[in-house]
């Protein structure tokens, strides 16, 4: 399984943060730019998802409810339940990093390509995505006052208003113009995706820079990151197999039920991190590591699993082999009779 470059990058950005951390000045710039980043990165996803996909989407209610289920209720019930690792396995705020993780908003482009791998329902793939990262918006802080409390960074009206104002505001915008720059967009679809990515890597360099200033890196070692691995890894598993037989329990046919494994059992890089740096301030970098960490796991396994989906036979198309052995038997048949 190999690793995504990107999270290379991510890593890279963790190291150059440790070892050149921005402060004073510089922390209120890159602070600044890295909001500014995180608005532009939600008015592309609004400017890109169809009005008509959004609406068409909304047929396919039962779908949209499955995954908002799995990321908001079942995902924090598992996290809840991970309290007992602590001491053992977790420091508590390695815990609240891991609670934190589930309960932020499914991811939109990873969710995207993995259903379009696998042959599953792809524009339920996007309506999924986006409507659980503009739910996030207002439940991920609810979740967050309610399970974290004080851990939270002493949750706030005012809080939920900047995430509004970061995340939702522009990406009402970006719907509202997306009649006029949604073929610009689609154009120069490889230029912004790196555009995204580097809004992602400016709000990692900003979040664990300000952890360096407050020296809250020396509560983590080795021992405790791979308990954090291990913990993960579990819940990882644990909801890939209840997404994929609690739809087929559903009776979803194969397609939305590849949308709703990869939908539901994902978590957001980009709406975890201006969230956490808002919700944790000063130990956002310790909130997002688990994510960080979730987030590579995550595309690693879910690529393999998508591409053996990739090879699943057609509902009703026989394979060569299959084919093959049915005209043999036909013929021995024949020869018998």
């Amino acid at each position: 399984m190999p690793i995504d470059p990107y999270i290379l990058l991510l890593l890279g950005t963790v190291g150059l943060a440790a070892l050149f951390p921005a402060g004073g000045t510089g922390a209120d710039v890159a602070s600044g730019a890295s909001t500014a980043a995180i608005a532009f990165l939600f008015f592309l996803y609004g400017a890109r998802l169809s009005t008509r996909e959004a609406l068409d989407g909304l047929k396919h209610w039962r779908l949209h409810v499955t995954v908002l289920a799995c990321t908001f209720l079942v995902f924090p019930l598992l996290g809840m339940a991970a309290r007992g690792l602590v001491p053992v396995l977790l420091t508590q705020p390695l815990y609240q990093g891991l609670l934190f993780l589930t309960l932020v908003p499914s991811t939109i482009q990873s969710s995207i390509a993995f259903t379009s791998m696998a042959r599953g329902n792809v524009p339920a793939a996007i309506c999924a995505g986006s409507f659980s990262s503009l739910v996030g918006i207002v439940i991920t802080p609810l979740l967050a006052a309610a399970l974290l409390g004080s851990g939270a960074g002493g949750f706030s009206a005012d809080s939920l208003v900047q995430i509004v104002l970061q995340l939702l505001v522009p990406f009402v915008a970006g719907q509202l113009l997306r009649r006029w720059i949604g073929g610009f967009i689609a154009r120069h679809k490889k230029v912004l995706g790196l555009v995204d990515r580097g809004s992602i890597l400016l709000v990692v360099y900003t979040a664990f820079s300000e952890g360096m200033v407050q020296g809250i890196w020396h509560q983590v070692s080795a021992l405790r990151l791979a308990g954090l691995l291990a913990v993960e890894a579990v819940l990882l598993a644990v909801m890939l197999a209840l997404t994929w037989y609690g739809s087929k329990a559903l009776r979803f046919g194969r397609e939305d039920r590849i949308a709703i494994q990869f939908a539901g059992s994902k978590k957001s890089l980009a709406s975890g991190l201006p969230m956490a740096s808002v919700l944790f301030g000063a130990h956002a970098s310790l909130a997002v590591l688990p994510l960080m960490l979730f987030h590579q796991m995550q595309l690693m396994v879910c690529a393999v699993i998508a591409k053996r989906r990739s090879h699943d036979p057609e509902p009703g198309v026989t394979s060569p082999a299959s084919a093959a052995a049915s005209r043999i038997a036909v013929g021995t048949g024949t020869r018998s009779g």
